[in-house]
């Protein structure tokens, strides 16, 4: 009988779904779901850097997707044999002594801290600087190292700490916290013990500090340093963790009956999106896959024979298993990418919003259109505009910190910036500004891989920009003067967690001989151009003084 798994991937947006061959790795069928209550930007003040999603979407956009997928491909539900889920992360909510999460319980369906804290959520900042404080002070274990030396306000740890200092309620109401990829698999799995619910090796080694050599997660004595609550957390939580080739459990009955499935069904170990989209193209070692959306994900891997007892500074962590079990997986990342040129979008079409779709000269439907044909064409019009702009003319200089900096040395303080504007400065010059400073932040991270050691033979891009934005991925290439291939699937992530569930299911006997057949081809490769190459570098030159003033003044504007 032929079999097929499905691979669930939760972004910042919207959830998809699809349904794989696991004899060829061809999708049968796939579907998306766009979370209503994010999209209306409930819960959320970005002024703040507040970003929280009720775990409602995530539920809904579960059902949806899957009943989809599996109802337009007419497969025998029988013969879908696994399924995983990888989600966005650090994506911490909190738990019920009963397996719920909080924000689906009595009094707390409103509460933005009951909510999931997604990935971009900044409010944690201060509580991120207590921990390196405290990391390096206490006396005992650093347990930042192998976190890049540096933890950030995007984690678990900082997340939860900030919760339970702003609102006492959730606090209590929390046994535990979950990150999302493992709450979703909890909550269509049949093992329903908190205790000894598998918990991701991904979520747990890059964002919770959770490490081999001392144990698991840190001390009860050091966490307890922080915040007496962190250290009872502890007992509650869990030390070992597992890779994604494991079973998690089999789909209990009542999602069986919701999806249209069978509790035959395996359901993997969760894990995050970027690491799953680095399975889906196919990761070797040497190569750095970049995830590219909204912000980015690098990924690599690397033998422990090769990196050893080393570690890379200023990363977001290096995890035995994390991608492919046998390997160590090494993660790095940009907290802005695609965001910085929404940013601008956003900034221009202010007239639009306010002016044109207020007027009472046009009609609904005309607004409607309009609307439509600006969507459709205003990057792609400012993209063209701005490619043909000569790297001679006087282009301005920005950073890409609009939602602070990951990698290298996360740093979610920094505001970006941007200097060299003039009279002549149009849109396009500034976009053009942007999509260098996007590009130039990613040489940074290749930079610093290298600087410690880590070999990079070949680049692949994944994720939407890449498929969509040839402008951004040749500049890219020139930036970084390396070729970088782009994964020809849509749905990478998506994809490496159908993957996993195939070797979970026992379709495989390990992750990389299911990636070497069902993973992505490539659709397209972008060279360096060798004239603009120098150029380029001489503009990076004035990236790097710029930030590094930026830097400088934010550090004594503190003090």
């Amino acid at each position: 009988m032929k079999t097929y798994v499905i691979g669930l991937d939760y972004g910042s947006d919207s959830v998809r779904a699809v349904l794989i061959d696991t004899q060829n790795g061809a999708e049968l069928a796939s579907e998306v779901h766009w979370y209503a209550r994010w999209k209306a930007q409930q819960y959320c003040n970005a002024s703040i850097n507040q970003f929280r999603q009720h775990p409602l979407d995530h539920i809904e956009g579960l059902e949806h997707t899957i009943k989809s997928v599996v109802s337009s491909s007419e497969v025998d539900p029988e013969s879908i044999v696994g399924i995983c889920i990888d989600t966005t992360g650090s994506s911490p909510l909190p738990i019920t002594a009963t397996g719920e999460a909080v924000a689906l319980t009595a009094g707390f369906e409103e509460n933005p801290n009951a909510m999931m804290v997604l990935w971009k959520d900044h409010t944690a900042i201060q509580e991120a600087n207590e921990i390196n404080e405290l990391a390096r002070s206490w006396g005992g274990e650093d347990y930042t190292k192998y976190e890049g030396g540096i933890y950030s306000s995007e984690w678990f740890w900082a997340k939860i700490l900030h919760i339970a200092r702003t609102d006492k309620a959730v606090k209590e109401a929390a046994h535990t916290w979950m990150e999302h990829c493992d709450y979703i698999t909890y909550l269509i799995s049949d093992h329903d013990d908190l205790e000894s619910f598998k918990r991701s090796r991904c979520a747990a080694g890059h964002k919770a500090m959770w490490h081999e050599s001392w144990g698991g997660l840190p001390s009860e004595e050091f966490l307890s340093q922080l915040d007496p609550y962190l250290g009872s957390l502890r007992g509650n939580l869990y030390n070992e963790t597992f890779t994604s080739d494991r079973v998690a459990g089999n789909l209990n009955e009542a999602w069986a009956t919701k999806l249209g499935l069978t509790t035959k069904t395996v359901i993997a170990v969760g894990t995050f999106d970027a690491h799953s989209g680095a399975v889906g193209a196919k990761v070797d070692e040497h190569a750095l896959v970049r995830v590219m959306g909204t912000s980015t994900c690098d990924i690599m891997v690397s033998s422990p024979d090769v990196i050893g007892a080393n570690t890379v500074k200023g990363i977001c962590g290096q995890v035995d298993g994390s991608v492919i079990p046998g390997y160590i997986g090494l993660e790095a990342g940009q907290s802005a990418f695609g965001d910085v040129l929404a940013w601008f979008k956003d900034v221009l079409a202010w007239p639009v919003q306010n002016l044109v779709m207020r007027s009472s000269i046009l009609s609904d439907d005309q607004k409607k259109a309009l609307q439509d044909e600006i969507d459709a064409n205003f990057i792609r019009t400012l993209a063209a505009q701005a490619e043909n702009i000569p790297l001679s003319d006087a282009v301005p200089v920005a950073l890409d910190w609009v939602n602070g900096r990951r990698t290298p040395d996360a740093n979610q303080e920094l505001k970006s910036a941007m200097s060299g504007i003039s009279l002549g400065t149009k849109a396009p010059h500034i976009f053009k500004a942007l999509v260098n400073a996007i590009c130039f932040g990613s040489k940074m991270i290749v930079d610093r891989f290298q600087d410690e050691g880590v070999k990079i033979n070949t680049v692949i891009g994944i994720g939407g920009v890449a498929r969509k934005s040839p402008f951004i991925m040749q500049t890219l290439a020139n930036v970084l003067n390396m070729p970088i291939k782009v994964a020809e699937s849509d749905q990478a992530p998506a994809l490496g967690a159908a993957i996993y569930a195939a070797v979970a299911a026992g379709v495989y006997p390990n992750v990389i001989e299911a990636s070497k057949v069902m993973g992505s081809d490539f659709e397209a490769e972008y060279f360096p151009q060798a004239d603009n190459v120098d150029k380029y570098e001489d503009i990076m030159q004035a990236y790097k003084h710029l930030g590094a003033f930026v830097e400088t003044t934010v550090k004594s504007n503190k003090k």
